[in-house]
């Protein structure tokens, strides 16, 4: 069998992605889905993988540099040859810094001093600090959203807006592959976002939120653990 036809058989395995979040309970365990993923390719495994530790804090240390997450972020981008995951990867990068962003300024933080974040929108935040959405509402609508969740003290609410905003991302790259690498990517990506609302509550939120407020590496998760991998 071919890797295309296998890939085929193996997308057409999983349970529509949409099912995720209409069900209580997940149609498709990390067991299970681990199981089907022995499918990949060595090489796509190990992409997997890489993609998979980047958004997952366990896989860092406290004691890790901002200087240090930013180069393993490049450092897994520079191995990655498909354009679309690492779009994915920058836009979910970027997003993490935009919220990293709200929550330092809302505990009273001034502007972060370079290095600091990733991607393109470093400087504008820098800039614009006391603007309501850094100046970025055209490029990140979604913090006008996320800006009010903030301020309005709602960390369940501001944890389930930017899981829907990354599910939203993932949607918009799945658009354009079916029945690739790619495609397996993001639906394992929407896993995690699925499993991550099934156990999200209120108290658990806010634990999050304080927690990540009080770490180093909180500057890069967001407040929403997002793509954070149990």
């Amino acid at each position: 069998m071919s890797n295309q036809d296998a890939y085929i058989t193996l997308i057409s395995s999983f349970p529509a992605s949409e099912r995720l979040f209409i069900e209580k309970q997940a149609p498709l365990s990390r067991l299970r889905l681990d199981q089907r993923l022995k499918a990949l390719t060595p090489d796509d495994a190990n992409t997997l993988l890489s993609i998979e530790s980047l958004f997952a804090w366990q896989h860092y240390s406290m004691d890790d540099s901002d200087e240090a997450i930013i180069q393993r972020a490049r450092q897994v981008l520079a191995q990655i040859r498909q354009p679309t995951l690492r779009a994915i990867i920058t836009e979910r990068l970027e997003l993490r810094t935009a919220v990293a962003a709200l929550r330092l300024r809302k505990e009273g933080a001034v502007a972060p001093i370079s290095p600091w974040g990733f991607g393109r929108w470093t400087k504008t935040i820098e800039a614009n600090w006391a603007d309501a959405v850094f100046a970025l509402g055209t490029a990140m609508p979604w913090l006008h959203e996320a800006n009010n969740l903030i301020n309005n003290q709602d960390p369940l609410g501001f944890e389930r807006y930017i899981l829907q905003v990354t599910y939203r991302q993932l949607q918009r790259h799945g658009a354009r592959h079916s029945f690739d690498f790619e495609a397996v990517v993001i639906y394992v990506l929407k896993w995690h976002i699925f499993d991550r609302w099934s156990h999200s509550n209120t108290e658990a939120a806010a634990r999050r939120f304080e927690a990540l407020v009080q770490s180093a590496l909180g500057k890069y998760a967001d407040a929403s653990a997002l793509g954070e991998i149990k």
